[in-house]
């Protein structure tokens, strides 16, 4: 876990994360955005809202980590639909 993460296994999806934009997401070159989808297909979320969510929990759990405590699990609260 220490160190640079593999990226680049989906092919054409680049998803790219500054501190100051939050997560964004392109397929061969254009604008994208992230989903939640459920096992059978039904699409629960998507958006910016889904994106500052996944990104939300991912620095909540770095934060966890720097702190000693990377065992905990970071959960997001429920997202409500718009």
């Amino acid at each position: 876990m220490i160190g640079t993460q593999p990226v680049g296994t989906i092919s054409g999806v680049v998803i790219s994360a500054v501190s100051h934009e939050g997560l964004s997401v392109t397929v061969d070159g254009k604008p994208a955005r992230l989903a939640i989808l459920t096992d059978d297909g039904r699409v629960i979320a998507v958006g910016d809202q889904v994106a500052k969510e996944a990104e939300a929990v991912a620095l909540n759990s770095y934060r966890n980590f720097l702190k000693g405590q990377g065992y905990l699990r970071v959960n997001s609260a429920p997202i409500t639909a718009n």
